[in-house]
């Protein structure tokens, strides 16, 4: 089973609009609201893919509640860790022609005793999971060593780790060597502290981050596909073009994916490199689709045929 987890959840509002245009009106022509947080959209994904999955999540005051309204008829399992403080909403509004604007609120904070609580339901949930995906932004006064001490659990009982986080949290976690790290372009930036513009740097970045300590490491780059640094070398993964709706979520999917493909068995069973092939079709996929939805496996398996995989000499 792969196990998600998302420590800062939202609510999802989400607006689709004729056109987005600086200091000019736009016309609504949807809204409607989703659970958000990149741990549940990775197991809305893994459980679309047939795969079997457990989010976990922290939940509190009347937005928690919605929440787990929404996630009522998600079909996978959910584990809730109740606090005290109201979770956030984001606000993400999109036009026809992919431009998007994402208003995302800090997130609730968490007290001592609930960090406690989360890492238990975390530890029970190791005993039947195959990988645990760390997914996602950290609440305000959340210590940045938090995912570290998750991934060196897992560790411990054998479980593979995917990271995907930014700042302080994405440092630490690598430090404790997770099976795989998947950062976009911006955050391997500021991991790194500085601009990655060419071919040469992204390569150079993955090669940099790896040694850093994670086993393999994605480094996404949207419409450019994804760059790898595995065991075996550095591999890319070039993604077809594609007229781009709504991109968000895009590296979630890729992530869910990546994780799904991992996580198979026997004749189904995906090479770093294969399952990295499957998360840019996932993302991609994904990304031609209006507002904040998830491409299916149909749709992941078609653009699957036309990701190149190229090996780096």
């Amino acid at each position: 089973m792969i196990v998600t987890l998302t420590i800062n959840p939202a609510i999802d509002h989400i607006i689709n609009v004729d056109r987005l245009a600086f200091e000019d009106r736009a016309y609504i022509n949807s809204s409607r609201e989703s659970a958000g947080g990149r741990g549940i959209n990775a197991s809305c994904v893994v459980h679309s893919f047939g795969g079997e999955t457990m989010a976990v999540l922290v939940s509190g005051g009347d937005s928690g509640k919605r929440l787990e309204g929404l996630l009522g008829g998600c079909g996978f399992k959910i584990a809730v860790v109740a606090i005290q403080n109201e979770i956030r909403t984001n606000l993400t509004i999109t036009d026809r022609h992919g431009l998007t604007v994402n208003l995302n609120e800090a997130g609730p904070v968490l007290s001592k005793a609930e960090f406690t609580s989360v890492e238990r339901v975390v530890r029970q949930t190791l005993k039947q999971a195959s990988w645990l995906m760390l997914s996602g932004s950290i609440p305000p006064g959340t210590p940045s060593s938090f995912y570290a001490r998750l991934i060196a659990m897992a560790r411990e009982k054998k479980v593979k780790t995917l990271l995907h986080a930014d700042g302080g949290a994405l440092r630490e976690g690598i430090e404790m060597h997770p099976t795989v790290v998947t950062p976009n372009q911006q955050e391997a930036e500021r991991l790194l502290g500085r601009t990655l513009l060419t071919r040469t740097h992204y390569l150079e970045a993955a090669q940099q981050i790896r040694a850093m300590g994670a086993e393999s490491v994605v480094l996404s780059l949207g419409s450019r596909g994804a760059v790898g640094a595995f065991a075996g070398g550095l591999v890319e993964a070039l993604a077809p073009r594609i007229d781009a709706i709504s991109p968000i979520g895009a590296g979630d999917a890729l992530a869910a994916a990546y994780t799904w493909a991992s996580s198979r068995k026997g004749a189904h069973a995906s090479a770093p490199d294969d399952a990295m092939r499957w998360g840019v079709a996932a993302g991609t996929a994904s990304a031609r689709l209006p507002g904040m939805r998830f491409a299916s496996l149909s749709q992941t398996e078609e653009m699957y045929r036309e990701v190149e995989l190229r090996r780096v000499e």
